[in-house]
């Protein structure tokens, strides 16, 4: 027993122990199964974690994603069931809801009515593309301008129409309409009208939303490199996939399986890609939130660790043959070579990086070296960017108080001219000349004794009158002008000298462009935001182009004023209105060739007088 005990001693001294090797060979094994045995344990633990982990991370930021969306998308729908029960609750919707027949709504005229309301709220947010009504009686009301041929009978032959709850909740559908003899995909949003009388449905409202705020929430979601998102309604049917590829189609059986009765949930489906799906459910609206993307997409992290992780054990095996004779080397060789960069970096060079070879002390070192550099690089290009607008700013001010000092001296000299011209002409009996010059002049004196940003609207339309009798001189019968101004306007303030550039452009370019009699009509009306009003002016002139009309557009947003040019009296008007009011005042221009221009803009509006 005891020599069968020793021979097998004798044998694991001989294997295990490599006893009577050399000693070079035995450190050489010894050091490559320290690093081999750790490393492939380590190797093989963290690729199963790390596909587990890299796994639930991606299924919990899908999840948080979704309910964003969903949350987005649940506010957005609200915001449409609000303003159709507003509708809803007017008295004339209700009032025609209680007609029993076509010919008693129109012989009402509430057809007219509902309709202009229908249109006020479809005007007034770009993403609905039309609201529709449909009564039991025939009756059919929509927002569309071109003939509208879907009838209530047609209506009743949808697949979701016996769908439509009918305790006036909602129902969300995807289809396909017909607007200005053009296909567009839409969201309509179905809601049963009911009698306010005996509570039975008369009716159907329909409100088409166009997808550009879905898509505006779509492109903010990003599901991967590759990945994607997708909306299915309860039934099955797509309602969104990027580009609306598979629009208003049933998606594949096995997904409706795998989310049916799921409120969230994630699970693979075998395709041609493998693709991983993470789906979250809305009960309010019915509607399946699925992101979608390759399972190579997902696990290439964890075959990038693989690799890792292989590489690294075969590397680190050849270094370990390498380490007792190195190892000194290893210490001072990157101490030297940091202090290499740090010299470059003494002589100005702020580009040089130091690369990062090692973990340890001196990487770390390393790495804190690099972001000092490039923290140091930064500082000295803000400060190099901060000397320049410095010098920039200067610059304008010094051209601003110029262009001051010239717009007072130009004025006087005006007023001291026209008032020796006038004098002269009533010497010579010259009254037309008087009268010209005395318009000017006045003109002239409104400018200069008036320093307040601001004046009544009955001071800026005399000055307006002032200007137009003066190019009625010109043109005599050729232009004719209207004031149509309500009493209560005239006290209100406006901003200084912002309707005579305006009118003077409708002259200049109606005169220019027209061989007719040009007419200019003056305005004022409330608006229908409370606490304002607007002012227009209206011109029958040849309009202007549509690039023409663009240019001014971005012309009122980025053009430089001191810069000069084109367009520098309506951007002067637009830019003084939108600081002095406020960013819902400013310059609001409509024109069409041939059809004459119109121009308005905002201001406070004050009852209290």
């Amino acid at each position: 027993m005891n020599r069968l005990g020793n021979r097998l001693w004798l044998l694991v001294q001989k294997l295990v122990l490599l006893r009577n090797q050399p000693l070079m060979l035995r450190l050489l094994i010894y050091s490559a199964l320290l690093v081999l045995v750790p490393l492939s344990l380590v190797g093989v633990i963290s690729y199963r974690e790390s596909s587990y982990i890299m796994e639930r991370e991606a299924r919990e930021s899908s999840w948080q994603i979704i309910g964003q969306v969903r949350t987005n998308m649940e506010y957005y729908i609200t915001g449409f069931e609000i303003d159709s029960i507003k509708l809803l609750n007017r008295t004339e919707v209700k009032e025609m809801l209680q007609k029993s027949s076509a010919a008693e709504i129109e012989a009402s005229g509430l057809q007219a009515s509902v309709k202009k309301m229908l249109q006020e709220i479809a005007y007034s947010r770009s993403d609905i593309s039309r609201i529709s009504v449909f009564l039991d009686n025939e009756t059919v009301i929509t927002t569309d301008r071109t003939p509208f041929s879907e009838s209530t009978q047609d209506l009743k032959k949808e697949y979701w129409y016996d769908f439509v709850p009918h305790n006036a909740d909602i129902k969300l559908i995807s289809r396909v309409i017909q607007i200005r003899d053009r296909s567009e995909p839409v969201i309509s949003m179905v809601k049963r009208l009911i009698h306010p009388l005996t509570l039975e449905p008369v009716g159907m409202m329909i409100v088409d939303i166009n997808f550009k705020r879905i898509q505006e929430i779509s492109d903010q979601v990003t599901v991967g490199r590759t990945g994607y998102m997708s909306i299915v309604d309860a039934e099955g049917y797509y309602l969104y996939r990027p580009g609306l590829s598979g629009f208003g189609q049933r998606s594949g059986l096995a997904l409706v399986r795998q989310m049916a009765g799921q409120k969230y949930g994630s699970f693979r489906l075998d395709s041609d890609t493998s693709e991983y799906l993470t789906f979250g459910y809305s009960p309010y609206l019915k509607w399946y939130i699925v992101t979608s993307y390759p399972e190579k997409e997902l696990l290439e992290g964890v075959y990038n660790i693989r690799s890792t992780i292989a590489g690294t054990v075969i590397i680190t095996l050849c270094v370990a043959y390498l380490l007792g004779s190195g190892f000194a080397a290893s210490l001072v060789r990157p101490i030297r070579r940091l202090q290499r960069f740090v010299s470059q970096v003494k002589q100005g060079d702020l580009k040089v990086r130091a690369a990062v070879k090692t973990r340890d002390e001196i990487g770390r070192l390393t790495l804190d070296f690099n972001r000092m550099v490039e923290r140091l690089e930064g500082l000295v290009e803000e400060v190099y960017l901060s000397q320049l607008k410095e010098k920039d700013l200067l610059l304008r001010q010094s051209q601003i108080e110029l262009k001051m000092l010239q717009s007072q001296m130009n004025p006087h000299f005006l007023f001291n001219s026209l008032e020796t011209i006038r004098g002269m002409a009533l010497e010579k009996g010259m009254n037309d000349i008087s009268r010209l010059s005395s318009a000017l002049s006045r003109l002239l004196r409104y400018n200069l004794n008036n320093h307040s940003p601001f004046v009544t609207l009955k001071e800026e339309l005399e000055v307006c009158d002032m200007y137009l009798s003066i190019q009625k001189f010109r043109f005599e019968e050729r232009l004719q002008y209207r004031f149509d101004i309500p009493e209560w306007a005239f006290e209100q303030k406006v901003v200084k000298f912002s309707l005579q550039p305006l009118v003077e452009n409708s002259v200049v370019h109606g005169m220019e462009s027209r061989d007719g009699t040009v007419h200019v009509v003056i305005s004022a009306e409330r608006a229908p935001e409370p606490g304002r009003f607007l002012v227009r002016i209206r011109d029958n002139g040849n309009g202007i182009s549509t690039d023409r009309l663009v240019a001014i557009r971005r012309d009122l947003e980025k053009k430089d004023i001191l810069s000069g040019g084109r367009h520098i009296g309506i951007v002067n008007v637009h830019r003084r209105l939108v600081q002095l009011i406020g960013d819902f005042s400013g310059i609001h221009l409509e024109s069409q060739p041939g059809q004459g221009t119109d121009v308005w803009f905002y201001l406070s509006l004050d009852d209290t007088g």
